[in-house]
């Protein structure tokens, strides 16, 4: 099975020479090929942080992140915005859709920056807009839209450039229950049907409980791992529930 991402003993420090803070604390991991992974963990406990630094938002202090093999923090400005453009695909809390140009529109974009053919670039929105049941919003702008239709146009501008690796940011964040599970059901087609790799950061029980594996992050480093395995969504759930009281959690903040 092929290693998507691979994380080396990263370290990120915020702060001057007095007055230091460790956001991410010496955390190793991986992220195989298909793999659905969920990041959890209390506020301040550096999960974001975890996230910025994989997705080339921000830099490491120390440690290395290889992502297909490509060890992303040796990369210069111009070499890292064209592997951002062609390896990662990012669905945001707040849907990051172009309020001018209608849901196809927006899913061509980084297609259209690519230089892909028009023929082609219709052939793949349309079989990605199938899968996470789109098709009727195609032409809608984003004011004409839910925010669960708003948020799966997201998740198809994610995946339309067959990216290594997909990056969710409290992707649930923005939507009531029904449109919460909704776009967590795309979510798991895109990963098991298309084979898409996916870490996702979430303070929600419910929303991870869709993820195979959670990591937990607690003083910017991995405090535990869960993998769901055989279990059923609501068994994985309320192993979920367990870690985040170790943690020092208010269950209340997770769900």
């Amino acid at each position: 099975m092929n290693t998507i991402l691979d994380v080396k003993a990263i370290e990120k420090y915020y702060g001057s020479k007095g007055n230091i803070t460790k956001a991410v604390d010496n955390i190793s991991f991986q992220v195989n090929e298909g793999e659905f992974v969920g990041v959890m963990g209390p506020s301040g406990s550096g999960k974001t942080t975890l996230l910025n630094v994989i997705s080339t938002i921000d830099h490491v202090t120390s440690g290395h992140i290889l992502i297909n093999g490509r060890d992303i923090t040796t990369l210069k400005k111009n070499s890292l915005s064209r592997f951002r453009r062609e390896e990662l695909g990012f669905i945001f809390q707040d849907f990051n859709l172009l309020d001018t140009l209608t849901a196809y529109e927006n899913i061509a974009l980084a297609l259209t920056i690519q230089k892909v053919k028009p023929n082609e670039i219709d052939k793949r929105i349309k079989a990605v807009a199938a899968k996470l049941e789109i098709n009727d919003v195609l032409q809608k702008y984003p004011y004409q839209m839910s925010g669960g239709q708003k948020q799966r146009v997201a998740s198809a501008r994610a995946l339309i450039t067959n990216p290594s690796l997909i990056l969710a940011d409290e992707p649930t964040g923005a939507l009531d229950s029904k449109s919460s599970r909704m776009l967590l059901e795309s979510m798991e087609k895109l990963n098991t049907e298309m084979n898409a790799t996916i870490m996702m950061v979430t303070h929600d029980a419910f929303t991870a409980s869709y993820a195979h594996r959670i990591l937990f992050i607690k003083d910017g480093k991995i405090f535990n791992e869960i993998v769901r395995g055989n279990s059923s969504r609501k068994e994985f759930f309320n192993k979920i529930i367990e870690v985040v009281t170790l943690l020092g959690g208010d269950t209340s903040h997770v769900l």
